[in-house]
């Protein structure tokens, strides 16, 4: 595509940093702006650790959405304080932020969020997300009145990332505010993270699933091989965890936790990849990985 989209009007394209406190369902948004699922998606707060790069295409616009960490205060461990410069270093690349808040809740991790949206100085708008959860639909105005008196956003939008309500409406607003530019990226791409970064995370988001209550942050998933044999992707993939008493937990008795998490994951990804999976995952300890910085460069998260 050249300079222009149909009929003279003008391209525009650019990057949209969607940004907030952990859990506002940051993630369920950028899977419902593209259409597809590209992040992972569990209950558990600070689910998302790396920036997810979604793009969008219409007639005379290309979206690239950027899903960030969620920025959180009390970042004690190395892990915590990457996840927020990752967020910090998707501001700055952005063109259009997309500041994202729950309904009727907000908090000091909102505050110091929006300080940040303030700080760059960039058009932002706010999204009020799962509008479908309001048990009091009448608090919605005043909690909009009042996010409008915080910073001059250029729109809030309520809506229910989970419902896909107002995705298209929310999407013409972001297209209106990019830069005139041409496409950033071939029309065909739809992330900018790989085979193996999606298997990882898939895995992840399963074993956070199943381990919801009982798991502290310390477990992360590493590619160790990924190959096309037989028609087939033969994938083996460690999960790491920072305590040796993770290690049963993860296992599960007779090894029927790990079976089940492996079956699950495997299955989301033959329909995903469109592509049969043989998928073997072994559990190892690294102590304390996740206040260590190498261990963390090693994992791709510094």
């Amino acid at each position: 595509v050249g300079g222009t989209g149909c009929q003279g009007m003008s391209y525009r394209a650019g990057f949209a940093a969607l940004v907030g406190r952990p859990n506002v369902g940051k993630s369920t948004l950028l899977n419902a702006l593209v259409g597809e699922k590209l992040s992972i998606v569990t209950p558990r707060p600070q689910t998302t650790r790396h920036r997810v790069l979604g793009l969008r295409n219409g007639p005379d616009y290309q979206i690239a959405f950027v899903d960030t960490p969620g920025l959180h205060l009390g970042a004690k461990r190395a892990l915590n304080r990457a996840m927020n410069r990752t967020a910090a270093s998707a501001l700055a690349d952005a063109d259009v932020l997309v500041y994202v808040v729950e309904t009727t809740r907000f908090t000091a991790e909102d505050a110091m969020a929006l300080e940040r949206v303030k700080a760059s100085g960039l058009p932002a708008l706010a999204v009020v997300n799962k509008i479908d959860r309001m048990k009091q639909r009448d608090l919605l105005l005043p909690y909009i009145a009042e996010l409008a008196g915080r910073h001059d956003f250029t729109d809030i939008l309520p809506m229910s990332a989970l419902k896909g309500d107002h995705v298209e409406r929310l999407v013409g607003r972001i297209a209106a505010r990019l830069p005139e530019s041409e496409q950033l990226f071939p029309p065909e791409q739809r992330t900018d993270r790989t085979v193996e970064f999606q298997i990882a995370e898939t895995i992840r988001e399963k074993l956070t699933l199943e381990l919801v209550q009982e798991l502290p942050y310390g477990i992360a998933v590493q590619i160790e091989r990924l190959a096309e044999e037989d028609g087939q992707l033969v994938v083996d993939a460690t999960i790491w965890v920072d305590r040796a008493g993770q290690k049963p937990i993860v296992i599960g008795a007779r090894g029927e936790r790990l079976k089940r998490i492996g079956r699950v994951a495997r299955m989301e990804l033959n329909s995903r990849l469109g592509k049969r999976l043989h998928l073997q995952l072994w559990v190892k300890v690294r102590d304390d990985w996740a206040d260590n910085v190498e261990a963390l460069r090693s994992l791709g998260l510094e």
